[in-house]
């Protein structure tokens, strides 16, 4: 129970009310000009501590400064390649604009602010060039901000979270580039060397990192498949392996045309070596100004002016409109790309079965037709008659029984 006492100050009379925190310690609150107005405070206090609403003034003091580096350290589960994004946006934008400011103080209108702010604005600090960040930056950023504070939150430091509720920019769903057979031929003829890896890449779908880590033990030759078990990124400058990005090994066809090829990158290699490259060390993404991608691209485009310009994450694009093309349902389509669900990869490439929505309309029709006609002729109301119109003649003679429609009358032909 909370209790209230009287005392005495320069101003005149005030109040104060002691209470107990629901970790039994012990505080006050004063400064009430009337006994009232302690009251109130002491009943709305005993209210929200029964409900478990309760909240710690002292424990709003803390900055999201503070709590930022706890919250980091927590996502230590994730991969590598997902922390590192959430920790340059820490890093970046939102420690200089929040890191100093106690997670009572901040507003729902201040966080949407920034939000457009980031958007359009230049950027805050020398570590970044200045202009607009893109949505997906944009929502990555401001969502280290919300968790922090749903954290603060679920430490009954604040109420609500004041991040939540804000209006973010809608990302847009960019056009896959699909190449043919006849550009990935010459993309991977372009790359001399690395032809073998472009063509593996566009006719599998694996992601570079997965790529990149094959061993020659994963290799089924006899099958020809490639047994996904490991996944290197780099990040920090530096590989790290780990599992596919699913966290799921999985077994991926390769066409028989890439057996020989492949062959001869494994010859001489120990079965747990890599098949790529020298063996030993992983291949690095080549860089985007001056790598051996780049100017392969160039050279087809040399060739073909129109040659579509795509990334290598870009192939395994090409390898789910090659898969469609050649007959493969959605299923094998999300087996062979790693997918989660059937339905992420019907909306990652739902453009690629347009075609099949036109299967399904003639089908219908077809079905319909069966349908209404055979029990037409079961019932006996089947038509016997077919009207069709003849054309349109500058000089036509009539029946004198017959009264012409403006040249549209219908001739009757009996089955």
């Amino acid at each position: 129970m909370a209790t209230i006492s009287s005392y005495a100050t320069a101003s005149g009379r005030r109040y104060r009310v002691r209470y107990r925190k629901p970790d039994h310690t012990q505080t006050d609150r004063r400064g009430f000009k009337t006994k009232r107005e302690a009251e109130l405070f002491a009943a709305s206090l005993e209210v929200s501590i029964a409900r478990g609403e309760f909240v710690d003034a002292t424990a709003a003091r803390v900055t999201v400064g503070a709590l930022g580096p706890a919250w980091l350290n927590s996502k230590a589960r994730l991969k590598p390649s997902s922390v590192e994004p959430l920790r340059l946006a820490w890093r970046l934008y939102v420690a200089p604009q929040w890191g100093d400011r106690s997670v009572a103080s901040i507003r729902h209108s201040e966080v949407q602010a920034w939000v457009a702010d980031l958007g359009v604005g230049a950027a805050k600090t020398t570590h970044t060039k200045p202009g607009p960040r893109g949505a997906s930056t944009v929502i990555r950023t401001y969502g280290v901000l919300a968790a922090i504070l749903d954290i603060a939150v679920k430490d009954r430091r604040i109420a609500t979270n004041p991040a939540r509720g804000v209006e973010l920019p809608r990302k847009v769903k960019k056009a896959h580039p699909y190449l043919t057979h006849d550009q990935v031929e010459l993309l991977a003829s372009s790359a001399n060397d690395r032809g073998t890896l472009v063509r593996f890449l566009a006719y599998t779908g694996l992601r570079w990192g997965e790529a990149t880590a094959l061993r020659v033990r994963d290799l089924d030759t006899l099958r020809r498949r490639a047994n996904v078990r490991e996944n290197a990124v780099r990040v920090r400058g530096r590989i790290i392996v780990g599992t596919p990005k699913s966290h799921e090994a999985r077994s991926v066809p390769y066409p028989a045309f890439l057996s020989e090829s492949l062959a001869q990158l494994c010859e001489g290699k120990r079965f747990d070596q890599l098949v790529f490259g020298d063996g030993v060390n992983h291949l690095v993404t080549p860089s985007t100004r001056d790598g051996w991608y780049m100017y392969a691209k160039k050279r087809a485009r040399a060739i073909q002016p129109s040659f579509p310009n795509l990334t290598l994450h870009d192939l395994r694009h090409t390898a789910a409109s090659l898969a469609v093309s050649a007959g493969a349902n959605v299923k094998v389509v999300q087996k062979m790309l790693g997918h989660a669900s059937a339905a992420m990869t019907l909306d990652t490439y739902a453009d690629l079965f347009d075609d099949d929505l036109d299967a399904v309309s003639e089908a219908l029709d077809q079905a319909r037709a069966k349908s209404i006609v055979g029990k037409m002729w079961a019932n006996g109301t089947a038509p016997e008659t077919i009207v069709t119109p003849l054309p349109l003649k500058d000089k036509q003679v009539e029946p004198s029984n017959a009264v012409p429609p403006l040249g549209l009358e219908p001739r009757l032909k009996r089955f």
